[in-house]
């Protein structure tokens, strides 16, 4: 069984060791890895879930994602409590566990349940509360309750930012004929694009904005500079930012 663990924790942080280990002892013939995304970002949190759980892979596979802002609620909190765990197993066999927080469940826009297990005890709830509910869940306990309300998510935004600066978007048709030059505004900045079948159908230093290597059912638009990075010329934009396009 492969599990993978997608979280804020951070790259290389101590907290992903400790939730690999906890995981080892509860499912000691699972392999683990580990998917970092920006401090409290549902957003980029929800479109690695659904890339990861509807693209190829073994049926017998979990996706665990625990980005928890405890933003439910303004009010101090008794025993750290925070947003509550779900999950919803796919037709294709894979289990989906995470937090149902912001957007983290979002992007797979199928039904998702509560999970009876407390949603307090620890400040580290992925990993001295929830594995553990996870690892019953895999072994088919019926731990689910009633159907959870989750946003849907945010259209034609940035949803995430690939290693190269490669910005993936929300938009999942051409905003122009293939061929247009059109203008990218993404918060204060404005650049110039061209609407391609391909993110690397312009010359060199242009930048594309075509359908990409992402999604599901449908690609995912990207913005590419070809021989630069997106995201520096956009001035780095968070996960969940308008993509407006004229």
């Amino acid at each position: 069984m492969l599990i993978t663990i997608v979280a804020d924790y951070g790259a290389g942080d101590l907290a992903f060791a400790e939730v690999r280990q906890r995981f080892a002892k509860l499912m000691p013939h699972a392999e683990t890895t580990a998917v970092p995304v920006r401090p409290f970002d549902t957003v980029g949190a929800g479109f690695c879930v659904a890339q990861l759980a509807f693209g190829e892979g073994p049926a017998d596979r979990i996706v665990y994602a625990n980005v928890a802002p405890r933003g439910d609620e303004d009010d101090p909190r008794a025993d750290n409590a925070g947003e509550p765990l779900s999950a919803c197993r796919l037709p294709s066999g894979v289990l989906v566990v995470g937090v149902a927080a912001g957007y983290c469940m979002s992007f797979l826009e199928v039904p998702v349940r509560a999970v009876k297990v407390s949603d307090a005890g620890s400040q580290f709830r992925s990993r001295d509360v929830f594995p553990a509910a996870v690892a019953e869940l895999a072994r088919g306990a019926d731990l689910l309750g009633a159907e959870l309300t989750v946003p849907p998510p945010p259209s034609r935004s940035v949803v995430w930012t690939d290693g190269y600066g490669n910005l993936k978007t929300s938009w999942h048709e051409p905003p122009a004929p293939v061929g247009s030059a059109v203008r990218v505004r993404i918060g204060g900045v404005t650049q110039s694009a061209v609407v391609s079948d391909g993110v690397f159908g312009v010359p060199s230093g242009t930048m594309s904005f075509a359908p990409g290597s992402s999604g599901w059912g449908k690609p995912f638009y990207e913005l590419l500079l070809r021989g630069g990075n997106a995201a520096a010329a956009f001035g780095g934009p968070p996960n969940g930012s308008k993509v407006e396009v004229a």
